[in-house]
């Protein structure tokens, strides 16, 4: 019986999604997979159903042990090419896992290259991909040459430049750049922010920093041979020296991934065992800089909304590198922004285009810097200014004067907490009866990883830090949740990021405090008293609503001790 025949029969699919699928069949694709990917079947339900029908077992590959030691000796290019993944002997037979019942060919070519009775068993293409890019590793595929992959699933926008070198040469081969877009393609998918590519003693090593914790990729050992072209591709394709291998290099590319633009931002520095590289990926079709989704709760979003709308002074973004500082300030710009107002940015680098924004790239090579440009951005009449980071006392004068002279001027600085901010600048040489006069708010900010709500289950409130607030969890009859893993979110437990955040406005109290130079202990107790919620707070609040976990907040966050 045709497989469409059988979702129709076990209820599946109607006669009207029957025929919808197979009309829209183009290039010998199957009605089930048509089917699937119109949205009409689950992959697992249409394969559990076939496999009930022809007497083949569905299995879950991700709750079952695999016979590694199987894979020295099965065809790897039936692997790759046609889906299949070993996963146990059992009196005598082979068992195999495939995705496409119907295709028994591959399955013989197994027998006949292992010697043993092969006997199949479904599972989903997803997971038989993960499980072959789990232990044969990143490009494991582009390695053997087997791959069938078109180049054009990852196309360069920018020309490049060759210099007939032997080294460039070897880095503009097929294999090589099925390789390098297999990297790139990979990390994209994972929703990863960065690719680290190391070289070692014992060779490469591939890491996805992904939500912000960095996951190593397993990768064949034979694609240390290609460590020399992987990283001379690179830099060809960041328009860098690949003849320089002393100094540091800077670059970017510009990629177009399945009809979507990505900037890459590329650093190459040399280390002891060769080069390595770091690329910051810039998905522009996955941001979405809105300040509602960003995860503040309702009263924080209420106050840093009519701050955003004032007519002047400083608003102060602050925290480390990588906790959201760029994308909160990209919000609110989105958010405040109209045609009857003017917003320039100068920014370190520009990270993504925003319509309707003038944005200015700072060169300090060429003497473009913070300070310099913020004192041209005030001849263009602005309302808005960002300036991407307050670094010296120059950049911190000119923005208070630009906020002094009726601007409303976004930045940040690289603090702790909010209470911190006022007392940085003081540090840096400006008066502090400016500083008191000029800094409307500031906001601390930190990223914790979101539970998968697929898998995500709830967790008995023991062990829990001195400083947790049980009359809270009590008090709102919440549910501390854990993290698990499922295929959802490919095993981690997690999948997305919210924010964090401690929102000090600056109060006449405050701007007393800072005017006399108090220290940040007794700014912060005074936040607290005007209802500031810390970061550890707003943490807390989030594990309590069972969107985080109580060991992200303790990950990113440190005790508050306000008495």
């Amino acid at each position: 019986m045709e497989a469409g025949e059988i979702l129709l029969r076990r209820g599946l699919l109607d006669a009207h999604q029957l025929q919808t699928t197979r009309d829209a069949r183009t290039n010998g694709a199957s009605v089930v997979d048509c089917a699937i990917d119109m949205g009409f079947v689950s992959e697992d339900d249409a394969l559990r159903a076939i496999g009930e029908e022809i007497g083949i077992d569905f299995v879950d590959l991700n709750n079952i042990d695999v016979d590694l030691s199987l894979l020295q000796k099965f065809p790897q290019r039936l692997m790759y090419r046609d889906s299949l993944f070993p996963i146990r002997r059992d009196n005598g037979s082979l068992v195999v896992a495939t995705s496409n019942p119907f295709n028994l060919y591959p399955l013989d070519e197994v027998g006949a290259a292992t010697g043993l009775s092969v006997e199949p068993v479904l599972a989903s293409r997803q997971d038989i991909a993960k499980l072959i890019k789990t232990h044969m590793g990143v490009g494991g595929e582009t390695i053997d040459g087997l791959l069938k992959q078109s180049e054009d699933d990852v196309e360069l926008l920018d020309d490049i430049e060759l210099d007939g070198s032997e080294l460039s040469e070897m880095a503009q081969e097929a294999s090589v750049i099925r390789l390098v877009n297999e990297i790139l393609l990979e990390a994209i998918e994972s929703r990863a922010s960065d690719v680290h590519i190391e070289s070692q003693a014992h060779g490469i090593v591939i890491r996805y920093r992904i939500d912000g914790l960095l996951h190593p990729q397993p990768v064949p050992p034979e694609i240390n041979r290609f460590q020399a072209a992987i990283i001379s591709r690179l830099k060809i394709m960041s328009r860098l020296n690949i003849a320089e291998k002393r100094l540091p290099q800077d670059g970017r590319m510009k990629l177009k991934v399945s009809g979507r633009e990505i900037d890459v931002r590329v650093s190459v520095i040399p280390m002891i065992h060769g080069e390595g590289i770091v690329m910051r990926i810039l998905d522009k079709g996955a941001m979405e800089f809105d300040i509602r989704k960003l995860g503040m709760d309702e009263q924080v979003f209420q106050t840093f909304s009519k701050l955003i709308r004032l007519p002047h002074g400083i608003i102060l973004v602050t925290g480390p590198t990588g906790s959201g500082k760029t994308t909160t300030l990209y919000s609110s710009l989105q958010d405040i922004r109209s045609p009857e107002t003017k917003i320039i940015t100068t920014e370190d680098p520009v990270e993504y285009q925003l319509s309707g924004i003038n944005q200015i790239q700072v060169h300090p090579q060429i003497g473009l810097t913070f300070s310099k440009s913020l004192r041209s951005i005030l001849r263009h009449d602005p309302d808005v200014v960002l300036v991407g980071e307050i670094r010296d006392l120059e950049t911190a004068e000119n923005a208070i004067q630009a906020s002094l002279t009726g601007h409303l001027v976004f930045s940040t600085l690289h603090t702790n907490d909010a209470a911190s901010s006022y007392t940085r600048m003081i540090d840096m040489g400006v008066e502090p009866f400016l500083v008191a006069s000029t800094v409307e708010a500031v906001m601390a900010q930190r990223l914790v990883r979101r539970l998968c709500s697929e898998c995500k289950e709830p967790v008995a409130p023991e062990n829990l830090p001195s400083d947790f607030p049980f009359d809270e969890l009590e008090e709102k009859g919440g549910t501390l949740m854990r993290s698990v893993g499922c295929r959802a979110c490919r095993n981690v437990g997690y999948s997305g990021r919210l924010g964090i955040y401690e929102l000090l406005v600056t109060t006449e109290e405050i701007r007393e405090m800072a005017q006399e130079q108090q220290s940040t202990w007794e700014i912060k107790k005074a936040g607290a008293r005007n209802g500031m919620r810390t970061l550890r707070q707003d943490g807390w609040s989030k594990a309590i609503a069972g969107v985080t976990s109580v060991s992200e907040v303790e990950r990113v966050t440190k005790g508050d001790r306000l008495v």
